[in-house]
């Protein structure tokens, strides 16, 4: 993140503000493996669909859903690399490179995870890839 950033998104207003704390709030949740952490900043119906055809596509339905879905992933010990917390009007992105290693399997990918917010909660969460094969050849 260029050092200006979060100055000019708290000078943008409350709600751009509102969305990088919750961006930055999501993050440090997945980083601490704080799981009613990351519970109390989704909506009850909140959804989470990721790419590809392994342990970890499809989409997870519900808030426990989608935080039984990060637990799985954390489980292989990945380390969530933040490069940018991005906001639209509405919405909050998180540029991220992620990086694990289990066995001789190696994750190195680059994603957006867009979280849709429906007041102060994320109701929807849609990851992009940078290597769809690669992560399906990783979470087997």
């Amino acid at each position: 993140m260029n050092p200006h950033s979060q100055t000019e998104v708290a000078s943008q207003g409350t709600s751009y503000h509102t969305q990088f704390e919750i961006a930055r709030h999501f993050h440090a949740a997945l980083v601490a493996r704080d799981w009613s952490a990351l519970r109390a900043l989704l909506a009850n119906d909140a959804h989470w669909t990721l790419p590809g055809d392994n342990t970890i596509s499809g989409t997870a339905n519900g808030a426990d859903s989608v935080v039984e879905r990060a637990s799985k992933i954390a489980g292989y010990s990945l380390s969530f690399e933040l490069q940018h917390i991005l906001v639209s009007r509405d919405n909050v992105a998180l540029s991220l490179h992620n990086t694990a290693q289990q066995g001789n399997r190696t994750l190195d990918e680059y994603l957006a995870t867009v979280c849709q917010l429906k007041g102060n909660k994320i109701a929807a969460i849609e990851t992009y890839l940078s290597d769809v094969e690669g992560m399906n050849a990783f979470f087997i």
